[in-house]
């Protein structure tokens, strides 16, 4: 399902119209993303939650050049860790 899809099945559900339902999704989607990106965690319970976990550096293999080692750097990444209730029901 992409952002559509969903925008349209949230619009029948609440019975809004597609803008609203557009509006609601790109508000909660922003909330999730600025809060996580302050360093704080968005539990929904039952569904899961979103954090921001950091991605050790490394050394690589530059692709380019199989022989050349090269660093790549820490890297903070998005994680999200899926409920208990939400892990059941996709069983």
């Amino acid at each position: 399902m992409n952002k559509a899809a969903l925008i349209d099945v949230l619009a029948e559900r609440l019975g809004t119209g597609k803008a609203e339902a557009e509006k609601m999704l790109n508000t909660l989607v922003e909330v999730i993303t600025d809060t996580i990106k302050n360093g704080d965690e968005v539990t929904i319970t039952g569904f899961g939650s979103f954090s921001v976990r950091e991605r050790k550096g490394r050394i690589g293999v530059n692709p380019r050049n199989l022989s050349q080692q090269i660093t790549i750097p820490p890297v903070r990444v998005p994680k999200f860790k899926a409920g208990k209730s939400l892990k059941e029901s996709v069983r």
